[in-house]
């Protein structure tokens, strides 16, 4: 028999979804490891909350401008070479971050980074969909998406450890070192792509691929999906820092950090909801997911320290399931050119962290956490009236397919 792509029990499949777990981790500490500073940055350079989130959009911002371009380089160089590139490069650029000596030269470090992570989410989704055998790629892709919640978890709680003993300027180069060292991990357990089969790369090619996935409803609708879903969640998780350093709680850093270990919710969310669809049908666990981030959102509103804690806890298990089945619904949607399907996707995902996310300081200043929430709410409702719809969609491509009509 032929090989078909690693299966659950192979060597393979093991080494794939470790160093895909590990590219996750190194990806995320590098990205959001600044997330658990915000309040210390804008105390030190005097700006207000929506400002200092901008050290998370800068990074999502330009990640989200470079994906395009990074799937187009890793159709023609390889998947695992351009992740190893831009996995080295984002985290030597995170260990030389603490010496921005303004928040503007901390802004233009952080971008710079944003540019080199592209290549990691631009070409991972795709080297999993080439190399796992189909029967066995939600599970392969909900340990990739686990990789990255344990990722953001341990660069935010080890970045608000440090700030307990150090300055934040410490705490951004421990979550430096620590993304150096995943890195080296995914590069020792990397398998080389099998199925990959090289393509030149050119303008007029990527951008006929990517009109081409424009016109598929459902992608389009999955790419709206997560430009919500991202934008609503790192809404949340930039604002929460401040309400909680805040009265009535009153916080002090070290315990604020460690809301973040709430992301394990996520690690087992994504992984459970990969073999749940597998099982069930992507479009049923999709809605149930961002039913429980909607339930959890609204637990949160009350100023009782337990709400707030179990509200995002659900929260955060049910973004996560959904990011994890709706990621994993573009590569089997797309029939063709699946990097550029799958950056698309984190295209429109990280920029609605960074254009959405940022929006959220604004409704924090002028209503405080209810506004954070009524704004949250609104994003992920549109979310879940698309997932419903999109079987419809669905149908209809079918349909239109079977029709001739292009």
């Amino acid at each position: 028999m032929s090989f078909q792509g690693y299966r659950r029990g192979d060597v393979g499949y093991r080494n794939i979804t470790l160093a895909l777990f590990a590219a996750g981790m190194a990806t995320f500490v590098a990205m959001y490891s600044a997330q658990a500073v915000l309040p210390e940055l804008s105390d030190e350079f005097s700006v207000g909350p929506a400002t200092s989130a901008l050290a998370i959009s800068a990074t999502t911002g330009l990640l989200a401008l470079a994906i395009i371009p990074a799937s187009a380089l890793s159709e023609r160089f390889g998947r695992v070479r351009v992740m190893a590139f831009a996995a080295l490069a984002s985290a030597l650029l995170g260990c030389l971050m603490p010496l921005a000596a303004s928040m503007e030269v901390l802004l233009l470090l952080r971008g710079l980074q944003g540019l080199c992570l592209a290549g990691v989410p631009a070409t991972a989704m795709a080297y999993l969909t080439e190399e796992v055998d189909a029967e066995h790629l939600g599970s392969a892709m909900g340990r990739y998406i686990a990789g990255t919640t344990v990722g953001g978890l341990s660069g935010r709680v080890l970045a608000a450890l440090v700030l307990d003993h150090a300055s934040w300027r410490w705490a951004l180069e421990a979550a430096g070192i620590a993304a150096l060292a995943f890195t080296g991990l995914f590069l020792w357990r990397a398998p080389g792509s099998r199925f990959f089969v090289p393509q030149p790369v050119g303008l007029r090619a990527t951008t006929t691929n990517v009109v081409g996935h424009l016109h598929n409803a459902r992608l389009v609708a999955l790419y709206v999906t997560a430009f919500l879903l991202m934008g609503g969640f790192v809404a949340v998780y930039n604002m929460i820092g401040f309400r909680l350093s805040a009265a009535p709680f009153g916080l002090p850093q070290s315990a604020v950090g460690l809301v973040f270990l709430l992301y394990l919710a996520g690690t087992v969310s994504s992984a459970a909801a990969g073999r749940l669809a597998d099982r069930f049908g992507r479009k049923t666990v999709l809605v149930v997911a961002e039913l429980v981030a909607v339930i959890g959102l609204l637990i949160t509103l009350p100023a009782n320290l337990p709400a707030v804690l179990g509200g995002v806890l659900l929260f955060t298990a049910g973004f996560f399931a959904a990011h994890s089945v709706a990621s994993g619904w573009v590569g089997a949607t797309a029939d063709a050119h699946r990097a550029e399907a799958s950056a698309l996707y984190l295209f429109a995902y990280y920029l609605g962290s960074s254009v959405l996310g940022a929006l959220a300081g604004l409704w924090f200043a002028a209503d405080g956490w209810a506004g954070v929430v009524v704004y949250v709410g609104v994003l992920f409702a549109l979310a879940l009236a698309l997932a419903v719809i999109i079987p419809l969609l669905r149908r209809r491509c079918a349909a239109t397919r079977a029709s001739g009509v292009s």
